[in-house]
């Protein structure tokens, strides 16, 4: 054994103790999350129809080595393995998103069985474990004919999605206790519209952007009242990616371009679920630029739902500058670790954004829904272990921000790790590993990460909890 092996190894060991030792609200869920499109494959299998990323990841260009979720994870096909490693992990949760264009080809009108019999398969698995299934409904990949009609841009979507919505909700809804309507809209909406990074690639800047966050915004609202009548037992939510902004300097110019981009970022979303309004200083920043806005709009936005989900990787410090107008922001990195997608490694920022969003808008459950570390590369040792010491220090200084913000009364119900494995990470493909479980692509085997041995450690004191 290498000297370096050894140091590893004792650093391993002495940081799994501290993780095991969080202290955490003692009805804590926790476990990993997932997403359709980057671990499922099988793309065409069982009348599954084109989704907005199998076309987008045709394009010269876009994703690194061009990669494509073709195979993925082959979970479509290998799902009982991996049931069986969260099992091994000690989780009592799992968050996965389920494919529309599994559901409804067309997306609308005739319903796929065999999609469905999928997921019904997935859900009774994990429920047979004592795992509690937290289901997404969106988590990015559109039905490539919907998107021909217009995508996010056209505002009978909203329609669409909550049709697709009764027709899962009615065959799951017995069973799933926990349902997000959403996943990331910011993120799907401006970098898949405003700036073009992801599917379907579109460079319409922040009218893109904005015309694409009303009408999913107005999906989730309109899908609200099937998934009542549908899962009237089960609690329902929707997860955004939020970032407590912050100014690169006191010079009132970058103060207000870090007040434009909480606006954007944060508060365009939580005010409109939360409060049933868009802000009235962002109303004013985007004027003419606005989407149609119709009278109930908002209200249907702002529905009743039980909990806010939140996915947290870093804080945003920010300056005057001149992208994205009218929000003209330029994002500033201060010195420090950052991951292998650039986001600074900044553990209080979880702290930060739970109570902010408990501050200003005091939902009754909160969850970090997604969390984690990404690393280029991730060397397999002779033994065949993944040494990932960065990953376990990421999730121990993660957690304890979020312990100590539960004790403070932020209302901290649940976490989810990203990810359960590695996976197709969007434009950068398979450079770049998040999983408590590695991957070998070109074989599809598992192998649990210290980082995993680490977590179920943690997970174990909590297994039941989510019964």
């Amino acid at each position: 054994m290498s000297n370096r092996v050894r140091t590893d190894l004792q650093e391993i060991a002495a940081w799994s103790r501290r993780l095991a030792s969080v202290d955490l609200p003692s009805d804590m869920i926790l476990g990993a999350a997932t997403a359709a499109y980057q671990i499922e494959g099988s793309i065409a299998a069982d009348g599954k129809s084109e989704s907005i990323w199998d076309r987008f990841c045709r394009q010269p260009g876009v994703i690194a080595d061009g990669d494509t979720g073709e195979m993925a994870c082959d979970h479509y096909r290998r799902w009982p393995e991996d049931v069986a490693l969260m099992r091994a992990l000690n989780f009592n949760a799992y968050r996965f998103s389920i494919a529309w264009s599994r559901i409804l080809p067309q997306g609308r009108g005739a319903v796929n069985q065999k999609g469905l019999d999928f997921y019904d398969r997935l859900v009774d698995a994990l429920l047979a474990v004592d795992i509690a299934p937290f289901v997404t409904l969106y988590h990015w990949d559109l039905p490539q004919v919907l998107q021909d009609e217009g995508g996010w841009y056209r505002r009978g979507i909203a329609d669409d999605f909550a049709a697709y919505a009764d027709v899962v909700t009615r065959r799951l809804g017995d069973r799933v206790k926990s349902w997000a309507t959403f996943n990331e809209l910011w993120t799907f909406c401006w970098t898949g519209h405003a700036w073009g990074e992801d599917a379907p690639g579109f460079k319409d800047g922040a009218k893109g952007g904005l015309a694409a966050s009303h009408h999913a915004l107005l999906a989730h609202g309109e899908a609200l009242p099937a998934l009542r009548a549908n899962a009237p037992h089960a609690d329902l939510g929707i997860v955004f990616d939020l970032n407590v902004t912050a100014p690169a300097s006191a010079d009132p110019a970058d103060v207000a371009a870090a007040g434009r981009f909480d606006g954007a970022q944060n508060r365009w979303y939580l005010d409109a679920v939360h409060k049933g309004s868009y802000p009235e200083d962002m109303l004013e920043v985007y004027g003419p630029i606005l989407p149609e806005i119709r009278t109930d709009d908002l209200k249907k936005i702002a529905g009743p739902i039980d909990w806010q989900g939140i996915n947290i990787y870093r804080r945003s410090i920010m300056a005057a500058g001149d992208d994205t107008p009218p929000l003209n922001f330029a994002r500033v990195s201060p010195p420090g670790d950052y991951s292998a997608v650039n986001y600074e490694i900044y553990p209080p920022s979880i702290y930060d954004v739970l109570h902010y969003v408990h501050r200003n808008y005091g939902p009754k459950q909160i969850f970090i829904s997604e969390n984690g570390l990404a690393i280029a590369d991730e060397k397999i040792e002779a033994d065949g272990r993944i040494l990932d010491l960065g990953r376990l220090k990421y999730y121990t200084e993660h957690l304890e921000q979020a312990g100590k913000a539960a004790r403070e009364g932020v209302p901290l119900k649940g976490y989810f790790a990203w990810t359960l494995m590695d996976n197709f990470e969007w434009a950068y493909g398979y450079k770049t590993r998040f999983g408590l479980v590695h991957v070998d692509f070109a074989t599809q085997q598992r192998r649990i990460k210290e980082s995993g041995f680490a977590f179920s450690r943690l997970a174990a004191r909590f297994r039941g909890v989510a019964k």
